[in-house]
């Protein structure tokens, strides 16, 4: 909620979003934590629940029927019941959050823009118009910032002379305050059934106490115990109170998160949008705001900012996978080489390995599904089944050409003969990787090990030998014509 509301306003914008949580089939019960955070799981450790106190905030905690009783996964209900929250929150002006509890990566949020900067104020002016430019983007939701609105301050200054002049101390004066706004504990109440004393704490109604008017009614007695209003003793001076600097690696920061929901729900594609508007953003500084992706900016003199969150993880986690994939391609071209005594042979045998993508990705977009870092894990896994086969292939070729059989002959007999074991090994592979395929985590690693799999065996079975023929022919008639 606004930094401004009640503990009865947001108990109330908590409870009418109660009132449409019973209406959701799929939901058992839920608890509402107002001003302060619940129990936090996971999830709430990394983003920090537990730090969650305040008037102004509350948690939901929402328990769903067993899977096993429900037609839809908890990601389909949260995105189903996003909207109508929505709703609700832009009534009560509040920001709601609708975040699920399996663990994910550790990361604040899926989408988190850092904006640094030499000047914090101007951070929070270009971290606003960031933030719109999220509001905006179709399919990002859940748009929030690291960041307080303006709060006035009152700072109430004692007039002395007048103080002294009714017989007032200072010292009066605070304690006097400090009892009507926070109350004191004037003694202990002993119940019989309770198991502890209960503190009896004195203090204004907060009907008395709301409001600097209110305050400056209150009487003090003075000299002679006459009655003096404080709006006589203290001066009230209006102000902004100050809000909370973040920092990252000792540079200031101000974060804008988001999430993804829709039809597309990678954040590559939400960032990618959301890239050219920021772009577009004139500075009048002069120069352009600097996207970074790998590595935060050099320094703050310059304001800049950089993509953090899920992307931030699947861009490190791909980069990764991509740079194991290069050394293990060079560590099997040398073991083959070693194999064979040749540098075509290897060449030939690796071709199969790009066969297994024209199953794997028509096999993403039929299935729906994202090609993502387990998707990546199934090629390479893959990659090393279609290697194994393709050097099955090539092995028996060489065994039949050395027993005195032509090489076109070789080559068609080991398409025939060695097609038998590859099937039994594809097959093997897709009922194996099957159990799997409706993981919403490792889904993507079934769809890659299955779908490339079947491709590879149709494609290498052919193009394999056929390659091994053409390139045999061609240094037996290189070797003929030296």
């Amino acid at each position: 909620m606004p930094e401004s509301a009640t503990l009865e306003e947001t108990a109330a914008a908590g409870l009418e979003m109660g009132d449409y949580l019973k209406t959701v089939k799929e939901v058992i019960d839920y608890q509402i934590h107002v001003g302060i955070s619940g129990p936090f799981n996971f999830n709430g450790l990394v983003r920090h629940y537990d730090l969650r106190k305040g008037a102004y905030m509350a948690d939901i905690q929402v328990n769903l029927v067993g899977k096993g009783k429900r037609g839809q996964q908890s990601h389909e209900i949260a995105k189903r019941v996003r909207p109508p929250l929505e709703k609700i929150a832009n009534r009560f002006n509040a920001r709601v959050k609708v975040a699920e509890v399996p663990p994910g990566p550790p990361v604040l949020s899926t989408l988190i823009a850092e904006v640094y900067g030499p000047d914090y104020e101007r951070q929070r002016e270009i971290a606003l118009q960031i933030r719109q430019i999220f509001e905006q983007t179709a399919g990002v939701v859940d748009v929030d910032w690291y960041m307080e609105d303006s709060q006035p301050r009152f700072d109430l200054v004692v007039d002395k002379e007048k103080a002294a002049l009714h017989g007032i101390s200072v010292a009066q004066i605070a304690g006097t305050l400090e009892l009507a706004l926070s109350g004191k504990q004037t003694g202990l109440l002993h119940q019989p059934r309770e198991k502890e004393d209960v503190p009896i704490i004195l203090q204004l109604p907060l009907k008395d106490r709301a409001g600097i008017e209110k305050l400056e009614t209150i009487k003090i007695a003075g000299a002679a115990n006459r009655l003096v209003p404080l709006s006589a003793l203290i001066v009230a001076k209006k102000t902004e109170s100050e809000r909370s600097i973040y920092h990252k690696n000792l540079m200031p920061v101000v974060y804008v998160i988001g999430d993804v929901a829709g039809e597309r729900e990678s954040p590559v594609y939400a960032i990618l949008e959301m890239q050219k508007k920021i772009d577009a953003i004139t500075l009048p500084e002069g120069y352009k705001i600097a996207q970074h992706t790998a590595g935060l900016p050099d320094s703050d003199r310059k304001f800049a900012m950089k993509w953090d969150g899920e992307w931030h993880i699947t861009y490190e986690v791909f980069r990764d996978l991509g740079i194991a994939f290069a050394v293990v391609l060079v560590i099997i071209f040398v073991l083959v080489v070693g194999w064979f005594q040749s540098f075509s042979t290897p060449l030939v045998i690796m071709m199969a390995i790009p066969f297994s993508l024209i199953g794997i990705l028509p096999a993403h977009w039929l299935m729906g599904a994202f090609f993502s870092a387990t998707s990546m894990i199934g090629f390479i896994a893959g990659a090393g089944i279609v290697v194994r086969n393709s050097i099955i292939l090539v092995d028996f070729i060489e065994i039949r050409v050395a027993q005195g059989m032509p090489l076109d002959l070789a080559v068609i007999d080991a398409g025939a003969v060695r097609f038998r074991p590859m099937m039994l090994t594809a097959a093997a592979v897709v009922v194996g990787a099957s159990v799997i395929l409706f993981d919403p985590i490792f889904q993507g690693l079934a769809i890659s090990l299955m779908a490339g799999e079947v491709a590879s065996l149709l494609f290498s079975r052919m193009t394999v030998p056929i390659l091994y023929y053409l390139d045999k022919r061609w240094e037996s008639e290189h070797v003929s014509n030296n």
